[in-house]
């Protein structure tokens, strides 16, 4: 069994550290920035200072946190991680960030002697409390080799795509297919329902087609009760959309669907939904067509 260092206790990170601890693994986390949770805590964890002293103890250092500045700052504040690493050690970071900041991270790590491998994940609050996250993983196959016994304990379709970086792309991949999946079944629906159609109904026909998907089961479901707590923030998916939008424009693309997309997630914003599930793109299309689809 590692000693893990799990920097980032917060609705996904906390129950990945649990199915660590469920494992078998020894954890230790910092309080540098929030207390420890006390289910955590219970497991045998134990709670350090800060992430320097987190990275001294544990073999294997998982950071997962909202955004590319947390990240920067855990791995190379006064007392980050970049300090209490060396030959021999794993940092692994499972948030959703920059490809190019990545990169940029994973040499500084690497310099010290240490590993990195950047191992963002899919699949939502649902997914990491289950353990069946898709985790896309960049960096070195022998790296990768080592971390899968972690990841085994936290997911089920684990991929290695390639370098560090890599694992990221293809996080923001999944992001542009997940918002405009979100979209397009949210579309459908305010179409049935403004055309006189029960959306229930609608859904259920739709399930057994071409046209069945888990986003159209999942959300579909959730736009249709109003069921919108956060398994993830709009907030989130729109960062994760400036990421694909900033990147395209470096590459000369052109997104045009997805560019839209962040537009109806921007419409949710101003009409204070930033903290909504991101199901909830649905309520920016309903406020711009004057119409809701549960009547309300």
């Amino acid at each position: 069994m590692a000693k893990i260092g799990f920097l980032g206790t917060g609705i996904m990170g906390k129950p990945m550290a649990l199915n660590l601890a469920n494992a078998g693994h020894s954890l230790f986390l910092s309080t540098h920035f929030d207390a420890a949770p006390a289910e955590l805590l219970e497991k045998g964890a134990v709670a350090l200072a800060n992430p320097r002293e987190v990275a001294q103890e544990a073999e294997f250092i998982v950071v997962m946190v909202p955004d590319t500045p947390q990240v920067e700052d855990i791995l190379f504040r006064e007392d980050g991680v970049v300090h209490g690493v060396g030959s021999g050690k794993v940092v692994i970071d499972m948030s959703s960030i920059s490809p190019t900041a990545t990169k940029q991270f994973a040499e500084k790590i690497k310099a010290t002697g240490a590993q990195y491998l950047d191992a963002p994940v899919s699949g939502g609050e649902v997914g990491a409390k289950a353990a069946t996250l898709s985790i896309m993983v960049g960096g070195c196959p022998n790296t990768f080799e080592r971390a899968l016994p972690l990841f085994q304990a936290m997911g089920k379709n684990i991929t290695r795509v390639g370098g560090n970086g890599d694992g990221q792309t293809a996080k923001v991949a999944n992001q542009i297919i997940v918002a405009l999946n979100i979209q397009a079944v949210a579309e459908a629906l305010l179409f049935a329902a403004k055309n006189g159609a029960d959306p229930a109904k609608v859904r259920e026909a739709l399930m057994g087609g071409f046209a069945g998907s888990k986003i159209l089961e999942v959300h579909g479901e959730r736009m249709i009760k109003g069921t919108f707590d956060p398994g993830f923030r709009i907030s989130l998916h729109q960062k994760d959309l400036n990421l694909a939008l900033s990147g395209a424009r470096e590459l000369g693309l052109n997104l045009p669907n997805t560019a839209n997309a962040q537009q109806v997630f921007s419409t949710c914003a101003a009409i204070g939904g930033s903290g909504w599930d991101h199901s909830a793109l649905i309520k920016g299309l309903e406020h711009m067509a004057n119409f809701n689809i549960r009547g309300e």
